[in-house]
């Protein structure tokens, strides 16, 4: 059995029914809970005018995070790139790296993290950009930040500043294996989100992004990273897991299948509206509590240990929403006394 590397994805989940901004202070504590246990990395989502979470400017975050921990890698789980300038993204991600060197992450994702109307204002005046685009907007982020802008563009010669730092891990992220030709062939790394979607993804897709990769001249990512991120709840027992996942669940069924994004709810209530739901809704609920790992820490072990060896890999991204603060807390601390 490989040694397993614990890493969070906080999408800064709104808790108790208390504001976005209590949330936020909420994400740094967990942050500095996840250093002093030996996380690997803390990376921040991104999410717009979405009430469950306050997470819509992870760069801000980041450097909060950093400054109020000692070792954890803190990153982006992700940047939407497809709502900005891969210059002032790189530029933002090299400050970052001056102000931390050796410990910023830069994942990046194509999908927009919110509904059409947060979309169109963050373009405005302009237009959202096409998902046809983002190739070309990946291939000049990391040019950027490597400063090797090839001859022939028109930004050739152009300083990404501040200079004398060193570059961020550059990772890509992705539900399904739309993203690994270019993560491979760009020299990129790679998160497969099982959270997302209960769709089966094959173990093949990390070996084929690895089949694919080449590393980037002065890169220090020189051969083929990948990781999962999954959805896991820790809980005494196994029966109070599973009733702490209900929280989320349920908000899932309400934002994906009727567009509501309403805020986090109470377990106990959503067990009861669960019973109100159409079949249809109770069959997605079912099967998207089912796809989350939940658990007494020795079963989430057993079973994300299983899913490393499965996809071959040695690192795993945890994604915990629940209700309650302290119990999305208690189970960050169980997971990793687990792999204590």
């Amino acid at each position: 059995m490989k040694d397993l590397k614990l890493s969070i994805v906080d999408q800064s989940p709104v808790h108790d029914g208390k504001t976005q901004a209590h949330a936020l202070n909420d994400t740094v504590k967990l942050a500095q809970l996840a250093d002093e246990m030996g996380y690997e990395r803390y990376w921040i989502a991104e999410h717009h005018a979405t009430p469950s979470y306050a997470s819509p400017a992870p760069e801000i975050v980041i450097g909060q995070i950093a400054a109020n921990t000692q070792n954890i890698r803190v990153g982006s789980g992700g940047v939407m790139l497809s709502h900005y300038s891969p210059y002032k993204v790189a530029e933002v991600f090299r400050t970052l790296e001056a102000f931390f060197p050796g410990r910023i992450d830069l994942g990046v994702g194509r999908a927009p993290g919110g509904a059409e109307q947060s979309t169109m204002a963050l373009a405005y005046p302009n237009y959202p950009s096409e998902p046809q685009h983002f190739p070309y907007l990946l291939e000049a982020l990391t040019g950027f930040i490597d400063e090797r802008t090839p001859e022939n563009s028109p930004f050739a010669g152009l300083e990404t500043t501040p200079n004398g730092v060193g570059q961020p891990e550059i990772w890509t992220l992705g539900s399904s294996d739309g993203s690994i030709e270019l993560a491979g062939s760009m020299g990129l790394g790679f998160v497969l989100a099982l959270f997302i979607g209960t769709h089966e993804r094959p173990a093949d897709i990390i070996q084929r992004y690895r089949k694919m990769f080449r590393p980037r001249p002065n890169s220090a990512m020189t051969s083929a990273q990948a990781m999962i991120s999954s959805a896991v709840i820790c809980a005494d027992t196994a029966e109070e897991a599973k009733l702490l996942a209900a929280s989320h669940t349920y908000w899932k069924v309400q934002a994906h299948r009727h567009g509501i994004r309403e805020g986090i709810k109470p377990p106990e209530e959503c067990m009861d509206l669960y019973k109100k739901l159409p079949v249809s809704d109770q069959e997605y609920f079912d099967v998207t509590r089912d796809s989350m790992v939940t658990g007494t820490p020795e079963q989430c072990r057993e079973i994300l240990e299983n899913q490393a060896n499965y996809y071959d890999v040695d690192e795993i991204l945890a994604v915990a929403v629940t209700y309650s603060f302290q119990k999305r807390y208690e189970s960050y601390q169980k997971l990793a006394d687990a792999f204590s």
